[in-house]
């Protein structure tokens, strides 16, 4: 990969595939790995379960989760080693837009203005595309309990709400996956196709297409 690219973020509604690809990079590039940690935010099972009631708890938790997560990367420089992540910390936001009142979203975004102050930017963001069914399929086939009450509605909104986003992203060169026509997993065919138009890209949109259907 270009030496000037020390930091990868990979973004796209859950269940599209981005820690699986992140895991991967970051092992075949020797690259410090940055995870989300869903896991972590105690808010989030209850969240799913009753999104209104915690609904601004859950995406607080995950902003300072995540802003704590990438603190280190204002210490880039030319000899560091790259980082990959399986988020971004705009997608935070996002998240708020969908999920929170207008009088949460308020409060949020205040907090959110001043956590995200001077955080580098990507220099290579990928964002992985997939239809509600395919989310659905793959969040069911991981089988964790809570993410059973995600329903249609909601990763629907999801969609739209990234796909907008993305329309007029312009803060980093952009690398758009469709990740059921690119098997990244299984075909090895696809994942080499990415590695190697990760080496080509070094401003502008672009978009992935596999040399193997």
């Amino acid at each position: 990969m270009r030496q000037s690219v020390k930091y990868v973020a990979i973004e796209g509604p859950i269940g599209v595939g981005k820690t699986t690809l992140a895991k991967r990079l970051a092992g075949d590039l020797n690259a410090e790995l940055i995870l989300e940690g869903a896991d972590a935010n105690p808010f989030l099972s209850r969240f799913y379960a009753e999104p209104e009631r915690y609904a601004l708890a859950t995406q607080l938790f995950f902003l300072l989760q995540r802003a704590e997560q990438l603190d280190g990367l204002r210490q880039i420089d030319l000899f560091s080693d790259v980082r990959i992540a399986d988020f971004m910390l705009d997608k935070d936001r996002l998240f708020a837009e969908l999920t929170l009142d207008a009088e949460e979203f308020t409060l949020y975004d205040q907090v959110y203005r001043h956590v995200v102050r001077d955080y580098p930017k990507p220099d290579l963001v990928i964002y992985m595309q997939a239809p509600v069914e395919t989310l659905q399929a793959r969040i069911l086939h991981r089988g964790i309990d809570y993410e059973g009450d995600i329903d249609d509605a909601y990763l629907d909104k999801l969609v739209e709400i990234y796909s907008r986003y993305f329309q007029s992203f312009d803060a980093a060169p952009l690398l758009v996956i469709d990740a059921v026509q690119s098997d990244l997993v299984h075909r090895d065919e696809d994942y080499h196709d990415l590695l190697q138009q990760m080496n080509l890209i070094d401003s502008g949109r672009h978009f992935l297409t596999p040399s193997v259907w």
